[in-house]
């Protein structure tokens, strides 16, 4: 059977000099063509080696995705490297999502998923993801995703869902005015990742969303989320996230 992952894509990260620690290397697993499930009369020693693909929808030729995304991960890379400053705390994975419509023009580009935390790299990275072309798709839209790792030696503090909830409290509700302010749609189940440090300042903060959301909602929650002060780590520097649905927010006089 034909394999239809895209071979795996690495973007090395600036070479440290004069003693300095640079970032480390930036990994994209294999992009994966996203066109439905697999033939259910696979066998499971089929999933090692070959796995097929199967669906009604269009499919994309792997090596056509790979062409169009390998000129761009030192773009890809310079958006971590050029905006993670001194924060050697901040890392994690993003996962970007196209959709292809028929006649190969993009649809939508998104980060579906991210605990990276940090909107001004995400946005630039979405930036140049919508840049791309894959051409059009045999058999109709497709989708194409790729995971994202950006990473640097020291990590901050993990703080579980409780504490999340505990520290955030209903600060979150702020982030309703945003589809008001930036006249754009307020999105649902967006995965807000924060880091706090200091006195419980908010350091840094990112967004993903299955759904997607339009950059000038993000752009204005990031200016909200950047002015909470939180729990203070005392000393530390910690992460957390939290999930943004606005229709889980109650009207104004009811109980959460």
């Amino acid at each position: 059977m034909k394999q239809y992952l895209v071979p795996s894509l690495i973007l090395v990260a600036a070479a440290s000099c004069g003693g300095s620690n640079k970032p480390q290397p930036i990994v994209a697993t294999p992009p994966v063509e996203d066109n439905g499930a697999r033939d259910a009369s696979s066998s499971e020693d089929d999933e090692d080696d070959d796995l097929e693909i199967v669906s009604t929808q269009g499919k994309l030729d792997p090596d056509a995705v790979t062409r169009a995304i390998e000129p761009h991960a030192s773009a890809i890379e310079a958006c971590y490297v050029d905006n993670v400053g001194k924060r050697r705390w901040l890392g994690g994975g993003v996962e970007l999502r196209w959709d292809v419509t028929a006649d190969g023009a993009l649809s939508q580009v998104r980060l579906v998923r991210s605990d990276l935390g940090a909107w001004t790299i995400e946005k630039c990275v979405l930036a140049i993801a919508r840049q791309l072309s894959f051409g059009k798709p045999k058999g109709g839209k497709a989708h194409v995703s790729t995971p994202l790792s950006f990473s640097l030696g020291s990590g901050a503090i993990q703080w579980d869902e409780d504490q999340a909830v505990r520290a955030v409290g209903e600060r979150f509700k702020e982030l309703g005015e945003c589809a008001k302010t930036a006249e754009t749609v307020d999105p649902t189940n967006v995965t807000v990742t924060l880091y706090v440090g200091t006195r419980g300042k908010v350091q840094s903060v990112g967004f993903a969303s299955p759904g997607g959301f339009d950059d000038a909602w993000a752009d204005c929650a990031a200016g909200r989320a950047m002015a909470w002060a939180l729990t203070d780590p005392r000393g530390k520097v910690a992460k957390l996230s939290f999930v943004y649905n606005p229709a889980a927010i109650p009207d104004e006089g009811e109980e959460l």
